[in-house]
């Protein structure tokens, strides 16, 4: 079975480099083709990291835009995908970050519609998507890649730029958070 996994991953791998090569040499109809199959990836990350909706699409948008512009920058020694999903990281926890600092500066009213607006989580239960919120886009963005999207330690490390020991403690970490920051939810 892990054969036909690994010759999937395989194939998947020479036609995206195909691809690359066809977009580097003007053809944007396959930065189309590259974009339908991972435009559902990179919204999952990015609104599991934003945890929000509209504020996820932008961000697609502008991950994807950074990708056309960077694409001769990419090093064939790594899977497309991986690079694509650590520029998708690294973009996302920037916007993060941004909202975060753009909600502490609006008022204490138009802040609460905000929060009431962005409870959009990957996660149906309120609770969960509260705690979510309290937590750093770091964190999030680990939860995310491997609860979500269902990333191996190996592909979170490669995604997130660290080794999979060290994405294994990051995913240690941030569950560990996630559970003070729910038991506080439901304790509420």
């Amino acid at each position: 079975m892990s054969g036909i996994i690994d010759q999937h991953r395989s194939t998947a791998f020479d036609e995206d480099l195909v691809l690359v090569d066809r977009v580097l040499e003007g053809d944007e109809e396959a930065f189309q083709t590259l974009y339908a199959r991972y435009n559902d990836k990179v919204y999952a990350i990015a609104k599991g990291i934003v945890l929000d909706a509209d504020e996820a699409s932008d961000t697609v948008q502008e991950i994807f835009t950074l990708v056309f512009r960077k694409l001769n920058r990419f090093d064939r020694r790594a899977r497309f995908s991986t690079w694509l999903f650590r520029i998708s990281v690294n973009r996302s926890i920037q916007q993060a970050r941004k909202l975060k600092h753009s909600r502490a500066q609006v008022p204490l009213t138009e802040a609460a519609e905000r929060i009431e607006d962005t409870s959009h989580t990957p996660a149906p239960d309120p609770e969960v998507g509260a705690a979510l919120h309290k937590m750093h886009p770091q964190d999030r963005a680990v939860l995310t890649l491997f609860y979500w999207d269902e990333l191996s330690l190996q592909e979170i490390g490669e995604s997130i730029g660290c080794s999979p020991n060290a994405a294994k403690t990051r995913l240690f970490r941030a569950r560990e958070r996630f559970r003070v920051q729910y038991e506080e939810e439901i304790g509420r």
